[in-house]
């Protein structure tokens, strides 16, 4: 069994690993998350349904093998994310990490924290003032599941994917009731417009953020096939599963919001239940992989406090209006996550040769310029890039880590050898 702490600045043991399931199950709760939904509506409402298909399939794949490759070196050397930063950044080089990381997952949880607020009190026609005691209130709740650490987010997964897949199976099959069919589907036509190169970002960005960090469930698998197996079925298919079902409603109902497309569809109250269940589902993975950034950027064990302080500041953005940033935030995560898993996948198969060193012993430079000028260059060019921006951003950082690194090792002096 796992300790309380679960590991946060060591890597997880043999006897802390699990099996497929439970690992899967925990990524599948992360994937099913109702954001993703809202960025599909947007998807659904610029591409007919054949396209939009397309769009969710490719973006989806992409992130898949991100997830993945990810998952594999988690799974080979028991460390997540924050903890390979250490390599390929330097030991305070890789607060880099830690503060991105950290930054990205909280902003959604402060989105999560204002949306259920928000959103209930328009459903139930509660008086506004209401909006931000719900959010201190939910902010903390939320906090719970993660507290209590991976047994509570493993039981909670296990509730909530299989209703909420329920609910979306039910949702999609009357929209295509509502249009009239599949004909009546497949002749809907797009009423705003948006490139194909921007809607697979957008998938990606989705999740770019979220795939980066599932390290911290798959460094538990008990081997690189499982995590392997958890990361592709878990982001192919939950996330897929989110983007089409957002994405297919608001084909019918032009209407990006689905709680709203709920309401038409007549599911008000199951809306109000799977809006509450699938967000505390999923803010309690999204707060774990705060504290477990925080714990590393303070080299601190105390995951429980790091939790409770990051759900605090969450609740402060949600307050602060965090609900109204969702897209801006979906398209920066998608040029300044991805960069990270490049320059850590070109460090540990490139200048590792796919074994890490010891974290204790080994000597790690306080910074790694390689790695941090490698990862500038990546976010820089995703960022500016017309084309798939996660993807320039992954494929640059890495080009960039490999070369900088055979120019340092070309440059290295040469050591004689003894006699």
């Amino acid at each position: 069994m796992s300790s309380p702490s679960e590991f946060p600045l060591s890597a997880t043991p043999r006897e802390g690993r699990k099996g497929l399931l439970p690992i899967a199950m925990v990524l599948f709760s992360f994937t099913f998350f109702t954001g993703t939904m809202f960025a599909g509506g947007k998807i659904g409402m610029a591409f007919d349904f054949v396209d939009m298909l397309w769009v969710a399939f490719i973006g989806n794949v992409l992130l898949a093998i991100y997830a993945a490759a990810l998952g594999l070196i988690a799974s080979r050397s028991g460390l997540n994310t924050v903890l390979m930063g250490r390599f390929c950044f330097g030991e305070r080089g890789s607060k880099l990490s830690d503060f991105l990381l950290g930054f990205a997952e909280l902003g959604w949880y402060a989105w999560g924290t204002a949306t259920v607020a928000i959103v209930l009190v328009k459903m139930l026609s509660l008086p506004e003032w209401l909006n931000i005691p719900l959010m201190v209130v939910f902010g903390l709740l939320f906090s719970v599941t993660a507290i209590i650490g991976f047994k509570g987010l493993d039981i909670m997964s296990r509730v909530s994917v299989p209703l909420m897949f329920i609910l979306l199976v039910a949702s999609m099959v009357i929209a295509t009731n509502h249009a009239g069919g599949w004909s009546g589907l497949l002749a809907k036509e797009p009423s705003q417009t948006l490139t194909f190169s921007a809607a697979v970002t957008m998938v990606f960005g989705t999740f770019a953020s979220g795939a980066t960090q599932a390290t911290n469930w798959t460094r538990m698998a008990r081997s690189g096939r499982i995590a392997v197996i958890a990361s592709v079925v878990a982001f192919l298919i939950g996330n897929g599963l989110m983007i089409v079902a957002g994405a297919w409603c608001a084909i019918v109902y032009q209407n990006a919001d689905i709680v709203e497309v709920m309401v038409l569809q007549g599911l008000s109250f199951a809306a109000v239940i799977m809006l509450c269940l699938n967000l505390w589902t999923i803010q309690g993975p999204t707060i774990y992989n705060v504290s477990a950034a925080a714990c590393h950027l303070v080299r601190s064990e105390r995951r429980r406090t790091m939790t409770l302080l990051a759900a605090g500041i969450g609740i402060i953005l949600a307050i602060g209006g965090m609900y109204e940033w969702l897209i801006p935030f979906l398209v920066l995560l998608g040029s300044i996550i991805p960069p990270l898993g490049g320059v850590i996948m070109a460090d540990y198969w490139y200048r590792n040769r796919g074994e890490y060193p010891a974290l204790v012993g080994s000597h790690i430079p306080a910074f790694n310029v390689t790695g941090l000028v490698s990862y500038a260059v990546g976010a820089g060019l995703a960022y500016a890039s017309p084309w798939i921006a996660p993807l320039v951003g992954i494929a640059a950082s890495a080009i960039c880590y490999i070369v900088l690194t055979e120019v340092t090792r070309a440059r290295a002096p040469v050591t004689e050898p003894r006699a």
